[in-house]
């Protein structure tokens, strides 16, 4: 991207390459065509601009031109496609299916996200608990199934904010086990998560930045 002559006044994200929630703000981020600044970080060395901003510490953290600071990733999201949203990804000429745009998101928060950190652990250090958590992984994953084949789509018949804000978790989901999802019975969510991982966009949004310094050079999303 080219850069802007000037940068005081562009929003600030501190990112972290594979983190799931820094992947989904930055693919919203992306899909809003604005240019933010981008500060790839390292956990083991976190910024100190960062934590003055947000002391919490983790990814991802948006600081907006005013001052303001956006912490968490549903909010984010939320923030860059209510400035612009040129594909229509809250629908938000329709209130309902925003509504459920973003029930849909925070299920996935709740009640996918921790049976997934489950199910990865326990195949990591080889726990007996590996298919109880996989299964509980399952529940969630079978609804999205039917919902894919109801509408092509996780809501409605168009593409939201809800296929986008999923694509990292369900990779992580698809990599625990890769010779047991490849011949798992979604084949509507695999074919899904095939086409995302594989999309000029995903490919953007994984792009990788040097880490960030005070003397760093800005770096754009």
């Amino acid at each position: 991207m080219s850069q802007p002559s000037r940068t005081d006044n562009l929003p600030i994200l501190y990112s972290l390459q594979n983190c799931p929630y820094a992947m989904r703000a930055r693919l919203a981020l992306l899909l809003s065509e604005q240019t933010i600044i981008i500060r790839a970080i390292s956990l083991k060395d976190k910024p100190q601009a960062m934590l003055a901003a947000s002391p919490k510490g983790t990814v991802p953290v948006l600081i907006l031109a005013d001052g303001t600071v956006i912490e968490q990733s549903l909010d984010i999201m939320l923030w860059a496609l209510r400035q612009s949203d040129p594909y229509n990804l809250l629908a938000q000429q329709h209130p309902e299916s925003q509504r459920e745009i973003i029930r849909l998101i925070q299920r996935g928060d709740q009640e996918f996200k921790h049976p997934l950190e489950q199910y990865r652990a326990a195949k990591r250090y080889h726990r007996d608990s590996e298919i109880q958590w996989r299964q509980q992984c399952e529940v969630f994953i079978e609804e999205l199934e039917q919902r894919l084949a109801a509408t092509g789509f996780f809501v409605s018949d168009n593409l939201s904010l809800a296929d986008y804000s999923l694509i990292a978790f369900m990779r992580q989901f698809g990599r625990v086990d890769r010779r047991w999802f490849a011949t798992a019975p979604y084949p509507k969510v695999k074919a899904w998560l095939s086409r995302q991982l594989q999309s000029q966009l995903y490919a953007r949004m994984m792009t990788k930045h040097q880490l960030w310094h005070n003397e760093a050079p800005c770096c754009y999303l």
